[in-house]
Formats: structure tokens, C-alpha cells, sequence
């Protein structure tokens, strides 16, 4: 496979992957009753120096960070499939890379304590999400190869 043609399936499966990261964020958030995160755009405003000047704004860089997050890291899923591995060994590996880079980036940026510091009303809906995120990049990465 081409490297463009990797990093345009990445992409794409990078896209559907944050839809289904945000569906299963927003179930998961009516049922456990968590308000959406301002993680995102904490980081947007600490990567890019923005700083918001209200909620809505804070809501919208949000938005922004968790969109282009998500499809950009297909593009890292897209590169995993070079190494040779299944589809389900590229999964795994793909949730590990972005699991522990979040939960990295976010201590070095001074978000979070690190992630054995997290209560399990913190960390298990993340595990659910981020793994709902690699399945699907994954899956449809596999469908458009």
C-alpha cells in the first residue's frame, strides 16, 4: 500500500472512529449523568495559547480538538498497518498508542494526575470510549483495504 493511500484510509477511518467515540460518549454520558469534558479544549488553549473567554467558546474549542484529534490519529492507525500485524494486534496496539498519549499529554500539560491517581468514575469511561474509538478506526480501516 501507498503511504497516501494510508494516510487517506487513516483518515477516513480516523473520521467514522470519532463519530462512533462521540455517539458513545454521549450514551454514556446519559447514563452516568457526567458532564461533557472540557479536556479538549483545555488542551487546544495550552497547545495553541488560545484562551477561551467563555463557556461557549471553551465548548466550541472543544469541539474543535476533539474533531481534529480523532481524525488525525487515524492517520496513526493507517501507519500501525505498515508494521505487518492482523487487524485485531493493530487494535490493541492502536488503543494503547492513544490511551496512554492522552493520559501522557494530558499530565505533562498539567490536566491530569496520571491515570493510577484517577478514580474509576474517571477512568473506566475513558477505557470505553477510546476503546470504542480503536475498534472502529480499526474496523473501518480493515473495510476500506
Amino acid at each position: 500500500m501507498e503511504i497516501i493511500e494510508v494516510i487517506v484510509k487513516g483518515l477516513l477511518a480516523g473520521l467514522a472512529g470519532t463519530i462512533a467515540l462521540t455517539i458513545s460518549e454521549s450514551l454514556e454520558m446519559k447514563v452516568t449523568k457526567r458532564p461533557p469534558s472540557d479536556v479538549p479544549g483545555q488542551v487546544g488553549s495550552k497547545v495553541t495559547g488560545i484562551q477561551p473567554k467563555s463557556e461557549q467558546e471553551m465548548k466550541r474549542l472543544s469541539g474543535w480538538v476533539h474533531w481534529i484529534h480523532g481524525i488525525s490519529l487515524g492517520m496513526v492507525y493507517g501507519l500501525l498497518c505498515l508494521l505487518g500485524l492482523n487487524t485485531l494486534a493493530n487494535i490493541v496496539l492502536f488503543f494503547a498508542l492513544v490511551w496512554s498519549g492522552d493520559a501522557l499529554l494530558y499530565k505533562a500539560l498539567g490536566l491530569a494526575a496520571v491515570p493510577w491517581h484517577w478514580k474509576a468514575n474517571e477512568i473506566m469511561p475513558d477505557l470505553l470510549n477510546k476503546g470504542v474509538y480503536a475498534v472502529v478506526t480499526g474496523l473501518t480501516f480493515s473495510l476500506l483495504t
